[in-house]
């Protein structure tokens, strides 16, 4: 029996839809999903895996002009999503300008096969998303262009169908009971941010990284700790609150969402520390988990 294995990259500007398209295809929640544009800072690999092919899914942050060393290296991994991708899911909203046309210039001349994805589809008319796939194909000339809505999971399996027509006959690359190339601690800092994402507005998300400082296994529940940092006092003081009870209200989210994660009872403890100016500090960005 043949076997397929094959990456494919989910590419796009911010906010058209790429993670919750992501966690579509891979069944399971591997990515942080909010209405805020630019939550996804990590190449984040999702692996799907059946008797006879193997796809590992590379969700990317969304294509922007970067303004500071976090978004270079943000920007860094997705010019490295389409260095090793097989198949390429291009997404865009319908609603969508494509005024920067940078992604677009590098996807001309990419030889893996591209689709694209025109999303939230729900939101216009049929006219409407007629102009848009006439206008991409004009554009970019892909292999296959789809229109359909992440959210609501319509026209998932014809993508499915494209990305297993175009995966290329290869053993698998990872072992068939892995999900993903992230840890546990990993997706629990995700969580924690996305509530952070959630729950504050203006500048303090984007300001935001979570570390977990301390992962404590035990028979009855496992013992969290995580450092929320951020870049000055006062963003300390409004992630805190009055009598500290927005940092609470974060960790009651966190937890209820962690422990469904987990399948497990799990004590949650936080700390808000100020590292000013950290989105710029290479050696900050390496110990948080950013590579350039």
């Amino acid at each position: 029996m043949t076997h397929k294995a094959g990456f494919v990259s989910i590419v796009g500007k911010p906010n058209a839809g790429k993670s919750t398209l992501m966690n579509s295809l891979v069944g399971e929640k591997m990515s942080i999903i909010t209405p805020k544009a630019q939550t996804t800072r990590h190449r984040i690999l999702g692996i799907v895996n059946e008797e006879d092919y193997q796809i590992v899914f590379s969700d990317t942050p969304g294509v922007i002009k970067p303004k500071y060393e976090l978004q270079e290296s943000m920007m860094d991994a997705v010019n490295g999503s389409l260095v090793d991708a097989d198949i390429i899911l291009f997404v865009t909203d319908i609603n969508e300008r494509h005024d920067e046309t940078d992604i677009v210039e590098k996807l001309k001349t990419s030889l893996s096969p591209i689709a694209v994805i025109i999303n939230k589809i729900d939101t216009s008319s049929q006219q409407d998303v007629m102009g848009k796939i006439a206008y991409w194909q004009e554009q970019l000339n892909p292999k296959e262009v789809f229109a359909l809505s992440a959210l609501h999971g319509h026209n998932i399996e014809a993508v499915m169908k494209f990305i297993l027509e175009n995966l290329p006959e290869h053993p698998p690359y990872y072992d068939k009971d892995v999900l993903t190339d992230r840890t546990e601690r990993f997706f629990v800092s995700e969580i924690i941010r996305e509530k952070i994402f959630t729950l504050y507005q203006k500048e303090i998300p984007y300001s935001t990284e979570v570390i977990i400082t301390s992962f404590k296994e035990e028979d009855q529940i496992n013992r969290i700790s995580a450092e929320i940092i951020v870049e000055r006092d006062s963003q300390k003081n409004i992630l805190i609150g009055k009598g500290g009870e927005m940092l609470k209200k974060v960790g009651t989210y966190a937890r209820r969402d962690i422990e469904e994660f987990l399948q497990k009872k799990i004590f949650l403890e936080m700390f808000v520390k100020v590292i000013p100016d950290w989105r710029n500090r290479e050696n900050y960005l390496r110990q948080f988990g950013y590579e350039k």
